[in-house]
């Protein structure tokens, strides 16, 4: 919490300030606007329902084909490849080509992480 401190009076006006250094250092230390929109974009893939079955499904199993992910969250090829095709767009998921079939696992070790960090949070409610 922003701890808020008031100057004496002067004039009759009283002005606020805020912790300086704090907002000195922290200000430092921010990121781009790209880097934030960026991070909102990651967790904006992960709002929708389905896009979070196919990656709680990936977490569960390495790698999975459109059929067999079809077939765990229950709704169409169609469906999920449009969803899969947002997830791979949002570079949190990649796929392998083994011929005709496309099997597709998650990006990196870091949106296992995130997300199962996410599975945590929701847990201990």
């Amino acid at each position: 919490m922003l701890k808020r401190f008031k100057k004496k009076k002067s004039a009759g006006t009283a002005k606020s300030f805020i912790e300086k250094d704090k907002v000195k250092a922290v200000k430092k230390k921010m990121k781009s606007e790209t880097f934030f929109h960026n991070l909102a974009e990651t967790f904006k893939a992960m709002s929708d329902p389905t896009r979070t079955k196919i990656i709680y499904a990936l977490c569960l199993e390495k790698e999975l084909c459109v059929h067999d992910i079809t077939a765990i969250v229950g709704t169409t090829n169609s469906a999920i490849s449009h969803q899969l095709r947002t997830l791979r767009n949002m570079k949190l998921v990649k796929y392998n080509k083994v011929g005709k079939i496309a099997y597709y696992s998650l990006d990196d070790i870091h949106i296992n992480n995130l997300f199962a960090e996410g599975l945590r949070h929701v847990e201990e409610k």
